[in-house]
């Protein structure tokens, strides 16, 4: 992979994150793809998930606040019937052996309850800080963790998709939501467990997936495409 040797790179770059990288290694290939250390992003995705990942690159980086603020917008699907130790697919699993053959009125009914400001306690695997240290740290050392819950905005939560044990939906969020967590509490209130299987952020604020570049096709561009891809600010 080559740098590019300019003297000024400033812009919005549009990822579409692959799954099993973190945020991190994604700003690492964008540093190298435009030769700067001063690259960033605006709202983390976890390794398992896919999707729009808004990249900031030199004078850019100022807009993080900005931009981190802005709502969230995710196609996802939830598992039924087992819990996660990290709420998500890639944890480890508990079957749980309740029923999750439910009716489709039954599923409604739990998803509608998301709808609106709710209040929702970060999961223990995240990046939310206490005392000054990330919550899957403590959590990977085993210890105790009180989080406290935290106001969200759910502007839109839709069912499209019910094949039992999975349930596929689209939401609609403001920053600060964990998909993965809300999964878990919808398996709980059915009393069969439940755990984020898939998530793909579709948008990100005004940015989308149809504008999203993939790493694969930028490693392949000369210097002239790749700077042609910064949405200039």
């Amino acid at each position: 992979m080559r740098a590019m040797h300019v003297l000024s790179m400033n812009g919005i770059l549009i990822v579409n994150k692959p799954q099993g990288m973190t945020s991190h290694d994604v700003v690492d290939v964008v540093r190298r793809l435009y030769g700067t250390k001063k690259v960033g992003h605006a709202g983390t995705l976890d390794p398992m998930a896919t999707g729009v990942l808004v990249i900031l690159v030199g004078k850019a980086t100022k807009l993080s606040d900005s931009l981190i603020a802005s709502e969230k917008e995710y196609d996802a699907t939830l598992t039924l019937g087992a819990r996660s130790s990290t709420a998500d697919a890639w944890g480890r699993l508990e079957i749980s052996g309740n029923r999750v053959d439910f009716t489709d009125d039954e599923i409604r009914a739990i998803f509608s309850r998301f709808i609106g400001e709710i209040e929702q306690t970060p999961p223990d695997y995240s990046a939310k800080k206490i005392n000054g240290e990330k919550m899957y740290n403590l959590a990977r050392r085993g210890k105790a963790i009180n989080a406290k819950p935290q106001k969200i905005f759910i502007k839109d939560i839709s069912i499209s998709n019910i094949s039992l044990p999975d349930v596929s939906f689209k939401l609609v969020c403001s920053k600060g939501t964990y998909v993965r967590q809300i999964c878990a509490d919808i398996g709980d209130f059915l009393n069969c467990g439940g755990y984020l299987s898939r998530l793909n952020r579709t948008r990100s604020g005004a940015f989308t997936l149809e504008q999203a570049n993939s790493l694969e096709e930028l490693k392949k561009m000369n210097t002239t495409q790749i700077e042609e891809r910064l949405l200039r600010v």
